[in-house]
């Protein structure tokens, strides 16, 4: 089986040849700059209807110029010309111009560190990004499962580098991008393999970019990773699509309160009992509790005295290249 989407993005050339395929006919398009390719595309969607956009393909890649050797590659017309306008960012995902900065996340009673979470950043020398911005480009161009493949395998590897076996990692994915579990997490459990990791150190956690609308679907992919020996947490739990209803219908090893819940929670008395609502859920079926977002004391204090578990945030660190060198002293 394989994965269009997840499989190496070729690149569009800077002057070359592209062919239209419609279901009546293929008609060959010479260009000689991006910007007259987009602009001739751009014309093209505006005179046909989402009907017949979608039954335009463009074909790229191997069309027969002798220094290409990649096989003929297909993408619907808007998605091509998504990739052409962002062709800056497209770039910078196909060539994975990022790497993976560690947060830590602290045991609150013990104050030692139990885990770090590895957050997408640029890699040393090249054009800075927002992470939500590279997944969003990702999205409107068909590579976001590209993308999240590849943020997974990064984590992967900058944890291998930095961590002693035993600390915990946590790494996020995207539902949306793992269309079959099965298939699509046989790269990352290569890599866990590849880099002689142990999988009861990862903790693959869903982000809260997108609506759980299949929540079947998610308990699929969350079993895959338990099979092979790998925990799951539900993030941003008590804000947007998080709810304690999908929370008790997944019930993941670790729930991950919601920072603008966890922000000054120590003073908002609504905030207080959909924490405690929150506790007493995760207990329920045994998952660990941590609070994100934590900065300033009083907010630790509280999350402490509820018998949360763990705590991230900038009080205890931000995200780094590298692990602390210092434990945190804050208690």
């Amino acid at each position: 089986m394989s994965c269009q989407n997840c499989e190496l993005v070729p690149p569009i050339q800077d002057q070359g040849t592209i062919n239209l395929v419609t279901p009546q006919k293929s008609e060959q398009i010479q260009y000689t700059s991006k910007e007259q390719l987009l602009e001739y595309l751009n014309k093209l969607l505006q005179q046909l209807s989402p009907e017949e956009q979608s039954a335009v393909q463009i074909e790229f890649g191997n069309l027969g110029e002798a220094s290409s050797t990649l096989t003929p590659y297909r993408l619907p017309l808007n998605l091509f010309a998504a990739r052409i306008h962002h062709h800056h960012l497209v770039h910078m995902i196909a060539d994975n111009h990022f790497t993976s900065f560690m947060q830590p996340i602290m045991d609150i009673v013990s104050q030692n560190i139990f885990a770090y979470e590895f957050l997408m950043r640029p890699a040393e020398g090249q054009p800075a990004f927002q992470p939500y911005e590279l997944f969003q480009v990702a999205q409107q161009t068909g590579l976001h499962s590209f993308l999240d493949r590849s943020a997974r395998i990064s984590a992967i590897q900058v944890s291998a580098m930095h961590l002693k076996k035993g600390t915990k990692r946590f790494i996020n994915f995207l539902p949306s991008s793992i269309y079959n579990p099965n298939y699509c997490l046989s790269h990352t459990f290569e890599a866990i393999e590849q880099y002689e990791q142990d999988p009861q150190d990862f903790v693959f956690e869903v982000v809260e970019t997108e609506k759980i609308s299949d929540v079947l679907h998610l308990k699929n992919i969350f079993n895959v990773y338990k099979e092979h020996g790998i925990q799951v947490a539900l993030d941003d739990v008590g804000s947007g699509f998080s709810t304690l209803d999908v929370l008790e219908e997944l019930k993941p090893h670790f729930v991950k309160i919601d920072r603008e819940l966890v922000s000054h929670c120590d003073s908002n008395d609504k905030k207080q009992k959909l924490i405690a609502d929150i506790v007493r859920s995760a207990r329920s079926f045994g998952a660990t509790v941590l609070a994100e977002g934590v900065e300033r004391k009083e907010e630790l204090h509280f999350c402490k005295t509820q018998q949360i578990t763990l705590a991230q945030g900038y009080l205890i660190g931000k995200p780094a290249p590298l692990p602390l060198s210092n434990q945190p002293i804050l208690i």
